[in-house]
């Protein structure tokens, strides 16, 4: 049986990172809007100003996924939440608690940190994901709908009069 441990990424991770979101990029059929780069990662995430984080899972060593996160807040519960970014475990290792290791490892961050909500989105035609963090008890939040503005939007909205 095989040893699964998560450990704080280091910015030395930044290409494994780069590997393993190119690879949910690919899984998600969306690799061509990964403009993502090592340089990118190393700053963003370990720069000393940085606000986000990011976690390794390794099995008898081997990196076998990561999970990247970042603080908001909750203005209803007037405290700070946990939003998982991105949860990747390669293919080879899924179904063998790898995953539910690192919620659960984030699930701990997030009440260590005084957060009232641990909270995350999933693609809906990802139905083994969905399926999964069902079974944990995550419930969707199938009332909200989310936005997005990026690239040449969100600069044109951003500078109008």
């Amino acid at each position: 049986m095989s040893t699964i441990l998560i450990r704080e990424a280091s910015v030395a991770d930044s290409a494994l990172i780069l590997g393993f979101i190119t690879d949910l990029a690919i899984y998600e059929k969306a690799d061509h809007e990964v403009l993502a780069t090592e340089e990118a990662i190393a700053q963003s995430i370990f720069d000393s100003n940085g606000r986000v984080n990011a976690l390794i899972c390794e099995s008898d060593g081997e990196p076998i996924g990561m999970a990247i996160y970042f603080y908001n807040y909750s203005t209803w519960l007037a405290k700070p939440g946990l939003y998982l970014e991105d949860l990747y475990v390669s293919q080879k290792h899924r179904g063998k608690g790898a995953g539910k290791l690192l919620l659960k490892k984030l699930a701990n961050i997030a009440l260590n940190n005084g957060c009232g909500r641990f909270e995350w989105s999933c693609l809906d035609w990802n139905k083994p994901s969905r399926d999964f963090y069902e079974s944990i008890g995550a419930e969707s939040q199938d009332e909200w709908v989310g936005y997005r503005m990026s690239g040449n939007t969100l600069i044109q909205f951003a500078q109008e009069d």
